[in-house]
């Protein structure tokens, strides 16, 4: 017994001896296998963002997932919808100017040079304000009664320019989240013919088409929201707009008449 404790006693002290020489072997050529694998590695370059990568790559990936054929529609909905708002909104920025000198012009040109000085200073101006100052003033001959109703008329249409394409982000808005809907009825068709087929639920058959069901819902419902988010802003930026050219057609009504009186 003693013999054989003297044994395991010397295995164990030599085979503590042969780890410690390993581990300080391993230690040893650790700096050079970092050192070839820092020069095998591609170098980074600092300023790529990897996050940014990562999260498109993950974008891509989930766009696969989702499916082509439903995907791509959402993503063509969400495409338009955001070309149309852009272009409102810089129409709509174009649109803003300051009607307080462009007011304080007008006013300054009817005592100076009468109505066709008046017109020369609308013509050179852009935006609605101005397009109704010139409509008004144009038909200063006919009356204040048609310079009314001529303003009121031609607000209207400055209004309906201001809309245009209102409708088609709508469309989108709505088509957005219908057609992420299609995806997920027919991804759940998919899983329930998957179980059938088999003849057993298994969670590894419906996976697929169930995830295929919630990408393709969560990409119209993302599509939709932000096109919502754009549509109000434009028909914040139209209602300001609106209230800004009834204000300074009751103005120009209002010059007119000072005017006619003089």
């Amino acid at each position: 017994m003693k013999k054989l404790f003297l044994i395991l006693s010397m295995a164990s002290v030599m085979s503590f001896a042969a780890v410690n020489v390993y581990a300080q072997d391993e230690a040893a050529a650790a700096p050079e296998a970092v050192e070839a694998v820092e020069a095998e590695a591609p170098a980074m370059d600092p300023e790529v963002d990897v996050e940014g990568v990562a999260m498109h790559q993950a974008i891509k990936s989930k766009f696969i997932e989702g499916g082509a054929g439903w995907m791509t529609p959402v993503l063509l909905c969400l495409i338009f919808g955001l070309a149309i708002a852009v272009e409102r909104i810089l129409y709509l920025s174009l649109s803003k100017i300051n009607t307080k000198k462009l007011i304080a012009d007008v006013e300054a040109a009817l005592a100076e040079g009468g109505i066709e000085k008046a017109l020369d200073v609308c013509r050179n101006r852009r935006g609605p304000v101005a397009s109704i100052f010139y409509q008004g003033l144009s038909r200063y001959d006919q009356g204040l009664d048609v310079v009314e109703k001529s303003v009121a008329s031609y607000g209207s249409v400055q209004m309906g320019l201001m809309e245009s394409g209102l409708t088609w982000i709508s469309l989108f808005i709505a088509l957005s989240p219908m057609l992420g809907f299609m995806g997920t009825v027919v991804g759940m068709v998919g899983a329930f013919d998957s179980i059938e087929a088999a003849g057993d639920v298994s969670p590894t058959l419906v996976a697929g088409g169930i995830k295929v069901a919630l990408l393709t819902t969560l990409a119209g419902l993302i599509a939709a929201a932000v096109l919502q988010l754009f549509y109000n802003y434009i028909v914040s930026k139209i209602d300001g707009l609106v209230v800004t050219m009834e204000d300074c057609s009751i103005t120009l009504v209002d010059m007119l008449t000072a005017y006619s009186k003089k």
